[in-house]
């Protein structure tokens, strides 16, 4: 395993004390990460935010590059998932960042389409500059299909920049956009009432100082995983708060096995709500010299999937989840 030096968690330990909102946390038996459907789903392009139906026998996720984002499904027989094929509600738009309410009952993805009808694409600003923008949008299930999708309201989609959502029991959502004095992502839930969306309320430990990035929470709203650029500020990492009688704890970061050096994101949980589905960066390490053989056998796995852009991986929460109180 690999913890913080000694001397490194002394210096977290009096940050903390003078009014740190992060804590570092220490768990017996660290999880590894491990890939998901290799090849299938996490893929050559960039795959993230994987939305499970209720049974964990079908899989929405993001599929994305330079040019493009779309939202494809995979469906599971025995241990084998599908080759993925696009979601009847996505093709026409960039589509990404699919969460499935906790019954399956419909599905919250971000788009940059048209926020009205005859209108434009939309775009955002954020961190620095204009770029790709979107809404959060609604498809309901119907039998085995999806409704038309529809636009959540203005209380939710207050910017063009409305991203990574996240579906709880009630039907309240968290999503991210950004802060309009720092440019940086900053968390917001917004409750479910009456048959709509209110405005949208920061969560206390984000302050939109620090990057802080696509929310996985608990049905029951217990706790949550976030990407964050909070200390130790290596990168994007995987961040765990919890929830006790209403208030939040301080996050805690997930460590440096179940995180890499490069960007660690899109944490999605899985439908046990205690696996997390995570996109990194990482590789698979390759140990020199080599032979001919395991050169090939590099070189294939790096055409399926193994190139350094976001694959899915997954790793058990119980340590954590186990060890709070």
């Amino acid at each position: 395993m690999m913890y913080p030096s000694l001397g490194f968690r002394l210096l977290c330990l009096v940050t903390m004390l003078i009014g740190s909102s992060t804590a570092f946390a220490e768990v017996a038996n660290e999880p590894v990460p491990e890939i998901f459907a290799p090849g299938v789903i996490s893929g050559p392009a960039h795959d993230s935010a994987p939305a499970f139906m209720p049974d964990g026998n079908t899989v929405y996720f993001s599929r994305s590059s330079g040019a493009q984002s779309i939202i494809l499904v995979s469906r599971r027989s025995g241990d084998t998932w599908s080759q993925p094929v696009v979601a009847a509600f996505s093709g026409a738009w960039n589509d990404l960042e699919p969460t499935m309410a906790p019954d399956g009952s419909y599905m919250v993805f971000v788009s940059n389409r048209p926020a009205h009808a005859g209108g434009v694409p939309i775009e955002g600003t954020y961190q620095g500059g204009k770029q790709n923008g979107g809404n959060l949008w609604l498809v309901r299930r119907q039998g085995t299909g999806w409704s038309t999708p529809e636009r959540l309201p203005d209380t939710v989609n207050s910017s063009t920049a409305t991203f990574a959502p996240s579906i709880v029991a009630d039907g309240s959502v968290y999503y991210m956009h950004p802060q309009a004095e720092t440019g940086k992502f900053r968390l917001f839930r917004s409750q479910y009432r009456e048959g709509t969306w209110e405005a949208g309320q920061p969560l206390p430990f984000s302050d939109g100082r620090i990057g802080d990035v696509d929310p996985a929470v608990a049905p029951d709203e217990s706790f949550i995983v976030f990407s964050s650029a909070r200390m130790p500020e290596r990168s994007m990492d995987l961040f765990i708060a919890f929830r006790d009688h209403g208030q939040w704890h301080a996050p805690i970061w997930l460590g440096a096995t179940v995180n890499s050096m490069g960007s660690d994101a899109e944490a999605r949980l899985g439908p046990d709500h205690r696996t997390l589905y995570f996109s990194s960066e990482r590789t698979m390490p390759v140990r020199f010299p080599r032979g001919f053989a395991q050169a090939q056998a590099d070189a294939v796995r790096q055409n399926a999937w193994d190139n350094g852009n976001y694959n899915i991986w997954h790793i058990s929460l119980a340590p954590w989840l186990d060890a709070h109180p």
